[in-house]
């Protein structure tokens, strides 16, 4: 990127503070139009050098100590970062130095500082790709390492710190059949039947799109809905149902499926898929704690959540959130699966899943529910699907899914699913 891609790099800059600074969260950012005054190649260049920083921030900062006496202003030391991440996959130091001392002088605060940045990024690009390879994975910054460390251990998540690092592939799931889309997009088809592409170039140009031979859902997020088996002829409610890959799975199962969400922008989203796929549910703009249909067969419970399993797409989180939000999502997921299990008829299923790497949002929150729910239970036999590796399986009768399993294949998020079984 050169001088010419200023206004991406201010772009990106102007990215990376409101996440770090203000704890938005990328995607929100994005959407809110954030980028939208950029031509679209520039949008692109942007959202990825921002996306870059991100995954390798801790790595960048480790670069940066030996030239800092003292860390910088954010502003500062946000264009330091992203000159890093420039320099050492190889960009020309010319135009990189130039244009974060061009970011860092049109703020008057910092504008003395000018000389502090091109000295430090000079001493960077002396290092290049070399130095940055020699640097350890980044970590995930402490608030939420340390529970990470205290549910798998230390080695566990070195994996999935590498797997963030690494970024994730693209998954697709298969209306019909996995190896014909595999062969036509150029990806393989994973155990459970994912189609896995890793250099996938722009989506929406991909063989298939537009006949709506598929949609993109990681393979993890797609288990859930695997777990149920032949789902045709039951009446399925899909709560908290956005973006909708689980119920363009369950439609093309032949399940009659209900999908509520409270996002109306979101929803719009669901209904351009189930149009392009030419899928049939019934969507439903509400809280789901307002719907009160019951007599359900199934009830698939995909609950808000801290979406610590999905960082490999989203690095953006451990920076913009601090935990302090995830106590009260707890308790929403707890009072969920009570009303969700109000929703069943008799002898009906509840599948439970959160895209959270926590324990409290997974685990426990199923133990708690057998708990207050006398006659409720695991559904083990679920667990017996192809793909499913038998490790998975944790003690109350759920599955751990994890960013570090498949290390060779790309890994896939971080999900908790599990089966419930409402008394007859």
């Amino acid at each position: 990127m050169s001088q010419t891609g200023l206004p991406a790099r201010r772009s990106a800059h102007s990215l990376l503070m409101q996440i770090t600074g203000e704890g938005r969260l990328m995607a929100e950012l994005v959407s809110a139009g954030a980028l939208a005054d950029l031509a679209p190649e520039d949008r692109a260049r942007a959202q990825r050098l921002a996306t870059d920083a991100l995954r390798g921030l801790d790595r960048a900062d480790r670069m940066l100590k030996p030239y800092l006496k003292k860390t910088p202003p954010d502003h500062v030391m946000n264009a330091l970062r992203l000159g890093v991440i420039e320099l050492c996959s190889g960009a020309a130091a010319h135009g990189v130095v130039n244009a974060y001392v061009d970011i860092v002088g049109r703020n008057k605060r910092t504008q003395p500082m000018k000389g502090l940045v091109n000295a430090v990024l000079r001493k960077i690009a002396d290092e290049g790709p070399a130095g940055w390879a020699k640097r350890p994975v980044p970590l995930t910054p402490g608030w939420l390492r340390q529970p990470l460390v205290a549910a798998w251990g230390r080695d566990a998540v070195s994996g999935i710190e590498a797997a963030h690092f690494a970024g994730a592939p693209l998954d697709l799931t298969a209306r019909r059949d996995p190896a014909a889309v595999a062969t036509a997009v150029g990806g393989d088809v994973l155990p459970g039947g994912s189609v896995r592409v890793q250099n996938p170039g722009q989506v929406s140009t991909l063989p298939g799109y537009a006949n709506g031979d598929w949609w993109v859902q990681d393979a993890a997020a797609a288990i859930p809905v695997k777990l149920l088996g032949d789902v045709a002829g039951l009446r399925v409610l899909d709560l908290c149902a956005a973006p909708g890959g689980k119920t363009l799975q369950l439609a093309a199962g032949g399940a009659d499926v209900t999908a509520v969400d409270l996002s109306e922008k979101r929803m719009a989203r669901v209904q351009e898929n189930l149009a392009r796929t030419a899928l049939q549910a019934r969507i439903v703009v509400s809280d789901a704690f307002d719907f009160d249909e019951a007599g359900f067969d199934v009830v698939l419970l995909d609950a808000p959540c801290s979406a610590t399993g999905t960082m490999r797409r989203h690095p953006d989180l451990p920076y913009a959130k601090d935990g302090s939000e995830f106590g009260a999502l707890i308790d929403q997921q707890a009072a969920l699966i009570d009303h969700a299990l109000t929703l069943l008829r008799p002898g009906g299923r509840l599948v439970f899943c959160t895209c959270s790497l926590l324990p409290d949002e997974g685990e426990v929150q199923v133990d708690e529910a057998l708990a207050r729910h006398p006659g409720l239970t695991t559904d083990w036999t679920a667990l017996a699907r192809d793909g499913i590796d038998p490790t998975w399986i944790t003690p109350e009768g759920g599955l751990r899914l994890r960013p570090d399993y498949w290390p060779e294949r790309g890994g896939m998020d971080g999900f908790y699913i599990a089966v419930l079984t409402k008394p007859a």
